[in-house]
């Protein structure tokens, strides 16, 4: 089986787990993949392993927001058959909350800002695109575990986290039997990443699964067609105990919704 999406725009996709599955939807599932990010060497380099057939690249910051119309309306102008909307750009921050009279109090916004912020901007963006489709479409983020079980060295990566999941299932929920997106989320556990080289190199590369593995689990959760594709597990837990309280969390938000679908009009 191969994932059914035929052209995916890729948002952080130079480096970790989006330049990983921006390989492995091409040379596995045959896509033609859209790489975004801020490092042109980077995205060239994509360009040139693949093949202008099959891979094109853009230079986007997603903080920016003066420049976001003018990025959506270039995508979809030039890839009108665009089908998969793929937000996976992230950053992380470790905060010492004892010692708040030196901390960057731009590091916390930061995170909020590229984890959360630009992916809403980005998903509200695109929507429209994806909508007036008459088959099959998806948007896919990258969240964490953390966003159900916070790691308290890094809160504002935790709540960034947290928030986008909670915008999310709100969005999948808003969008039932109104469209055919299918809103995909990934939850990763720590990966063998560049997301952790503030720890220092050694240290950080070496933290968590490593980036072949979830690779591999991430894109047979995509090819099955799940929408929340949970990877390894919370610390501390198995991960048959993981995917039962996930699964608790899910209808407690079903039950929630059920009640507000009575005073709410989508």
């Amino acid at each position: 089986m191969v994932f059914q999406y035929k052209r995916i725009l890729l948002v952080g996709a130079t480096a970790g787990i989006g330049a990983a599955l921006a390989d492995k939807f091409i040379e596995e599932g045959g896509s033609k993949v859209i790489a975004v990010g801020r490092r042109q060497d980077r995205l060239d380099a994509f360009v040139a392993k693949h093949g202008a057939e099959r891979a094109s690249a853009i230079r986007f910051d997603v903080t920016d927001r003066a420049g976001l119309d003018a990025f959506v309306n270039k995508v979809v102008q030039t890839y009108p058959d665009l089908d998969c909307v793929f937000l996976n750009s992230g950053t992380q921050s470790q905060l010492k909350l004892t010692q708040s009279e030196e901390l960057d109090l731009d590091a916390i916004h930061r995170d909020f800002e590229v984890n959360y912020t630009s992916i809403v901007n980005l998903a509200l963006k695109f929507l429209p695109h994806l909508k007036k489709k008459d088959y099959p479409t998806a948007m896919i983020v990258t969240g964490s575990t953390l966003a159900v079980v916070p790691a308290f060295a890094m809160p504002s990566y935790s709540a960034s986290k947290a928030a986008l999941k909670a915008f999310f299932e709100s969005l999948r929920q808003q969008y039932q039997g109104v469209s055919k997106i299918k809103f995909i989320e990934i939850l990763p556990p720590a990966v063998q990443t560049e997301l952790h080289d503030y720890m220092g190199l050694e240290r950080g590369r070496a933290l968590g699964m490593p980036l072949a593995e979830f690779t591999e689990k991430a894109y047979a959760g995509l090819v099955q067609g799940k929408e929340e594709i949970i990877i390894g597990q919370l610390a501390g837990c198995s991960e048959e105990d993981t995917h039962a309280f996930l699964a608790r969390r899910a209808e407690l938000f079903d039950a929630i919704s059920k009640q507000l679908m009575v005073h709410f009009k989508p």
